[in-house]
C-alpha cells in the first residue's frame, strides 16, 4: 500500500510539474533586428505596422497612431479594382479607359490608361471613373463586405476616399491585406491574382514587393499625409505592413514609401 502511494505521488508530481512549465517562446527573424524605429519618422507624426504571418507577430511603431482613422488616399485603389473586376466593370488588367483632355496635374495621366497603368501611375481620373460604373449601390455592399476602415462612402460615389468621408487605420490596412494574401475577401481567385499582379512593385530572387501609395491634403486644417502599404513575399512567408505619416507641409507617400523601405531593410527583410 505503501508503494502504491509513492508511485502516486511521483506521478502528481510530474504531472503538476509539466502543467507549470512555460511554453517556449517562439523564435522569430523579426525579434533578432532593430525593433525601435523612432529615427525613420523624425519630422513626422507616424505609424507602422508590420505582421509576419507564418509566426503570428507584430511590430508596431507608435501604438496610438496605428489605432488613429486617415482618409486611405490612394490607398483606396486596392479595394476600387478588386470591386471593378468582380463586378465586371474592368475585364482585366488591361481594362482602357480614354482620357477626356482635361489636363491634369500630373503628366502621366494626361494619357489613355489601363487597369494596371492606372494603378502604377496612381491616376486620380481613372479610378472616379471606374467608381461611378461601380455605382453606389454595389460600391457600398462590397465596402461593408470587406468591412473597411469605418465603411462610410457618403462623401461622394467618386471621392469618398480623397481625404473625405472614409477612414482607416494601419492596423485596419494591415487586417484587409492579410485577408487578400489569404483569400478570406469575397472575390473569386482570378480578381485577386489580377490586383495582386498589379499591385507588384519590385520582383527578384529574393523577395516580391507589393505595395500602394497614398497622398493627402487637407487645407482647410494645414495637414498633410502619407501612405504606403502592403505585403512582401520571402521564402514561403508573407510580411504585412502598414506606414502613414502626417505634418503639416510635406507628407505625402513617396516619403511613407522611402520610410518603409528603410525600415524593411533595417529589419534584413530586403
Amino acid at each position: 500500500m505503501k508503494y502504491l502511494s509513492f508511485i502516486f505521488f511521483i506521478l502528481t508530481l510530474f504531472f503538476f510539474s509539466g502543467c507549470n512549465k512555460k511554453p517556449e517562446e517562439k523564435k522569430n527573424i523579426l525579434g533578432s533586428y532593430e525593433t525601435n524605429l523612432d529615427k525613420y519618422f523624425e519630422g513626422y507624426v507616424g505609424a507602422f505596422v508590420l505582421y509576419d504571418v507564418n509566426n503570428k507577430y507584430y511590430i508596431r511603431h507608435n501604438e496610438e497612431q496605428c489605432r488613429k482613422r486617415l482618409s486611405p488616399c490612394s490607398t483606396f485603389k486596392i479595394p476600387n479594382s478588386l470591386i471593378a473586376l468582380e463586378t465586371g466593370v474592368a475585364n482585366d488588367e488591361n481594362f482602357t479607359l480614354k482620357w477626356d483632355g482635361t489636363k491634369q496635374p500630373i503628366d502621366s495621366w494626361n494619357q489613355d490608361h489601363t487597369l494596371k497603368t492606372a494603378i502604377s501611375n496612381s491616376v486620380v481620373w481613372y479610378y472616379r471613373e471606374l467608381a461611378r460604373r461601380i455605382g453606389e449601390e454595389k460600391m457600398k455592399y462590397y465596402v461593408d463586405k470587406i468591412d473597411y476602415g469605418n465603411k462610410d462612402i457618403s462623401g461622394g460615389l467618386d471621392k469618398f476616399w480623397l481625404m473625405s468621408s472614409i477612414e482607416i487605420s494601419a492596423d485596419e490596412q494591415v487586417e484587409f491585406l492579410l485577408k487578400l494574401i489569404t483569400n478570406k475577401l469575397p472575390f473569386s481567385e482570378r480578381t485577386v491574382n489580377t490586383v495582386k499582379d498589379i499591385m507588384t512593385l519590385d520582383k527578384n530572387d529574393l523577395y516580391v514587393l507589393r505595395g500602394k501609395t497614398g497622398s493627402g491634403e487637407s487645407k482647410d486644417i494645414k495637414r498633410t499625409q502619407g501612405w504606403f502599404v502592403g505585403y512582401l513575399t520571402l521564402g514561403d512567408n508573407a510580411y504585412v505592413f502598414a506606414t502613414n505619416i502626417e505634418t503639416p507641409e510635406n507628407a505625402n507617400g513617396k516619403k511613407a514609401k522611402e520610410i518603409t523601405y528603410e525600415i524593411l531593410k533595417s529589419l534584413k527583410l530586403m
